[in-house]
């Protein structure tokens, strides 16, 4: 009677194999879904600086991966509300509006024109080419040039303009890179 209750008990060879290779799909996926939320909040860093990448909504992204897999938790235990995620998407929808209209706000404060944000955009791309120091100097001598050669103003009125495209710049990276920042801190944070 002992070696039957002991079969009984015991599973059949098949079941352990099946159930052996859903526990490693689960890994498997666990570890698929924490590479794609932490990558999705680097190039979200990346993109608040470079102009080709939306970098908020890509954070957001990540974010919106650790909710979808449910698995994740914070500090205290609790699993990611779905009132989180609608204040971070809320939060990167402001900010990427924001990015939009700083900018554009800085150069007609100072005024600029259109041009000279067109040849801020244009010099910060030559300048990713030689990080970070680049990129400053491009949006300036980007904007300058072309405040001087389109908008036909003195060196003055162009380096003015230069100037405010250039703070304008700042703040909608420094916005995009706080939001951004915070998203990525609350990925490492849900993936604990």
């Amino acid at each position: 009677t002992a070696s039957r209750s002991s079969r009984t008990m015991s599973r059949p060879l098949w079941l352990s194999r099946i159930v052996s290779r859903i526990s490693s799909l689960e890994y498997s996926m666990s570890v698929l879904v924490i590479i794609l939320a932490v990558l999705a909040g680097v190039v979200g860093i990346i993109g608040s600086v470079v102009p080709a990448l939306p970098g908020p909504p890509v954070s957001w992204v990540g974010l919106m991966i650790l909710y979808f897999w449910g698995k994740g938790t914070n500090g205290a235990g609790d699993p990611m509300s779905l009132t989180f995620l609608l204040v971070w998407l809320g939060i990167t929808v402001a900010v990427t509006v924001i990015d939009y209209i700083v900018p554009s706000w800085f150069t007609k404060v100072t005024g600029g024109t259109k041009a000279a944000g067109r040849g801020a955009m244009a010099g910060m791309l030559v300048g990713l080419f030689v990080p970070p120091v680049g990129i400053i100097l491009g949006t300036l001598l980007g904007a300058f040039l072309a405040e001087l050669i389109f908008a036909d103003k003195n060196g003055w009125e162009s380096a003015k303009s230069a100037l405010g495209a250039f703070m304008g710049f700042l703040c909608g990276t420094g916005i995009k890179l706080i939001a951004s920042g915070m998203m990525m801190y609350y990925i490492v944070v849900y993936l604990t």
